[in-house]
């Protein structure tokens, strides 16, 4: 975890893929809490610290993730999430299926950008999402829009622009189109990575301060890994 934006209101870090944003069945310490004995240590505070907070990642996910340091900009921040105010962009690495040396049909092979639609069902007690290609009973429409911005050999990173929050919605949007993301084994792909993370990261989140007024743009910076370093090389 990387502190990469603080104000007097609105505190953001860059989250590795073992920690988690709140609290869960594994006893594990979250964020929330880790941040708050930073913050009590660092500025001396001698009362209870107050950090909200406002979304979440799931666990083996990387990047950014936004707290709020005050209860007003909790609450305006919690509505601005809810009516889409909060542009959230991530990064992801999936199998270059496109590659001139791969054997599927080029008409069978989804395109390099698009917007998709679909109906998630969230099943609890597997702790995954399904996607329906038409409304389905239960289910909740899910959108968003990738594309390609970079490719190896053997692999291509996408950027996702998130238009609705579903559960799983980018890991199970893609798997559904034969794109499952790197080392995500619940949905797809054939092997998990070393550091049992996937490789899905919350490259960037924009929104107008809801203090300041000002427009807010957060990057994090991909992990520090030989794959990612590669494919975010070829965007400098």
């Amino acid at each position: 975890m990387e502190i990469i934006y603080e104000d007097n209101h609105i505190l953001a870090v860059n989250k590795t893929c073992h920690e988690i944003v709140q609290a869960d069945k594994t006893g594990d310490e979250p964020l929330s809490e880790t941040l708050k004995r930073l913050i009590k240590e660092r500025d001396s505070k001698p009362g209870n610290v107050f950090l909200g907070v406002t979304h979440r990642l799931d666990r083996p996910t990387t990047g950014v993730v936004l707290f709020a340091k005050t209860s007003k900009a909790l609450e305006r921040l919690n509505r601005m999430f809810s009516s889409g105010e909060v542009h959230k962009t991530y990064w992801c690495i999936v199998e270059n299926v496109w590659a001139a040396d791969k054997s599927r049909l080029e008409e069978s092979l989804p395109p390099k950008e698009q917007d998709l639609t679909d109906y998630l069902v969230r099943n609890e007690k597997q702790n995954r999402s399904y996607a329906y290609n038409e409304p389905h009973e239960g289910a909740k429409e899910a959108r968003l829009h990738y594309r390609v911005m970079a490719t190896t050999e053997r692999y291509a990173l996408l950027e996702v622009q998130l238009y609705t929050g579903r559960h799983h919605q980018i890991r199970c949007q893609l798997a559904n189109i034969g794109l499952p993301i790197k080392g995500d084994l619940k949905y797809g792909a054939p092997r998990s990575n070393p550091d049992g993370g996937i490789s899905l990261h919350s490259r960037r989140v924009q929104f107008i301060h809801p203090v300041s007024k000002q427009e807010v743009v957060i990057l994090a910076p991909v992990p520090d890994d030989n794959l990612w370093k590669a494919l975010a090389n070829q965007l400098a």
